[in-house]
């Protein structure tokens, strides 16, 4: 059923303070950039490379041509 009250949220009321050191560490991760992203994605992009280059110099190439 609504009511008219407000809903209260648990969280303790956001200061100014609190609110610039967040902005400020936000800030300062995004100059730094996802580094670690980018090294897990590298890291995939390597082992599928070397999983299809397995693939075929293992599989394919000693099969011959097709037909």
């Amino acid at each position: 059923m609504p009511t008219d009250e407000p809903r209260k949220s648990a969280a303790p009321p956001a200061d100014g303070a609190a609110a610039s050191a967040a902005a400020d560490a936000a800030a300062q991760a995004l100059r730094n950039g996802p580094i670690g992203a980018f090294a897990v994605a590298s890291i995939a992009a390597g082992l599928l490379l070397v999983g299809w280059l397995a693939f075929y110099f293992l599989l394919f190439i000693p099969r011959g041509a097709s037909g």
